[in-house]
């Protein structure tokens, strides 16, 4: 049996499509983003539904099942994910973060694609068209601002006093990381250092990689409260211009029984949009920071 051939119009339209959508975020920064470095909504949902769209006009002809859709679809998302990390140097875990977002917006755009093409109604595409650019363009000219605060705690069988100097610095964590994302290279909480016992002083986070958070002390009540403000944090490709970490917390609450409850808080600022899908990712990272370091914190107060 021969072998079918390749058609073009496959990869003309995951070329043309991608090229759309690069051409698209240079724009939108370029004119509209680049002053806050926010990566909008738009540019995560409604681009990609774009770019599945575009996708199915080139493959209007080829009568595509609806399994080679999202198959090519997700070729398309592939090839864009690339691009982003050639072209947008974005880090290999934040596009690993936003892949099932542009896959299933690419793959749903694809669709919406083929339904149009099918009904041959050139009102039908104007409108849809129209629709989704001025969503996109209302969506680039808004203010974007988004904060949020996590919140854990532990119960360590020990007084608040012998808990006290492990949360003002402690010594290196050597426990192996429990997190997937620590595990496939995502920096880990290592260890921190102290300048000084006092409000004001200099504090470092040091991350598994090397990379360091300088803090400065703003809250120091001794055996209750510590909290710091971020004055610094790595230039990574994986957080800056995503998310930006405002401030830490450690609040120490003597239970009256032997042990002492540990609350570990953080605040954070997002740059990247819409923030329900992205600050799930956020608070599950932030969170395992946290727990990693409090339990480093428990392990070390509760030895005797």
């Amino acid at each position: 049996m021969p072998r079918k051939p390749f058609n073009f119009s496959l990869l003309t339209g995951i070329l043309f499509s991608n090229l759309f959508a690069l051409f698209i975020i240079w724009l939108t920064g370029y004119f509209i983003t680049n002053k806050s470095g926010v990566m909008i909504y738009s540019e995560f949902v409604i681009l990609p539904l774009l770019m599945g769209m575009i996708n199915s006009w080139f493959w209007k002809s080829l009568n595509l099942s609806s399994r080679a859709i999202v198959g090519y679809s997700c070729l398309s998302g592939l090839t864009a994910i690339l691009l982003s990390f050639v072209f947008l140097r974005e880090g290999v875990i934040c596009l690993l973060i936003v892949s099932p977002l542009i896959f299933c917006c690419i793959i749903a755009g694809g669709f919406i694609g083929r339904v149009i093409l099918k009904k041959q109604s050139q009102k039908l595409s104007v409108s849809v068209f129209s629709l989704i650019f001025v969503l996109f363009i209302t969506d680039a000219v808004q203010e974007h601002h988004y904060e949020n605060m996590v919140a854990d705690e532990i119960i360590i069988k020990a007084s608040p006093q012998q808990i006290w100097k492990n949360v003002v610095s402690f010594e290196p964590i050597k426990k192996k990381n429990n997190y997937w994302l620590f595990n496939i290279g995502m920096p880990s909480p290592a260890a921190t250092t102290v300048t000084g016992h006092y409000k004001g002083a200099g504090r470092k986070c040091i991350f598994s990689n090397g990379y360091i958070f300088d803090e400065k002390i703003a809250t120091y009540e001794v055996n209750k409260e510590l909290t710091f403000d971020i004055i610094g944090q790595p230039q990574d490709p994986e957080i800056m211009g995503h998310i930006d970490i405002l401030k830490g917390q450690f609040i120490l609450k003597d239970n009256g029984n032997g042990t002492t409850t540990l609350v570990g808080n953080s605040w954070y600022k997002l740059h990247v949009f819409p923030t329900w899908y992205y600050d799930i990712w956020a608070e599950s990272i932030t969170r395992n920071v946290h727990l990693r370091v409090m339990e480093h914190i428990k392990e070390l107060s509760e030895k005797r």
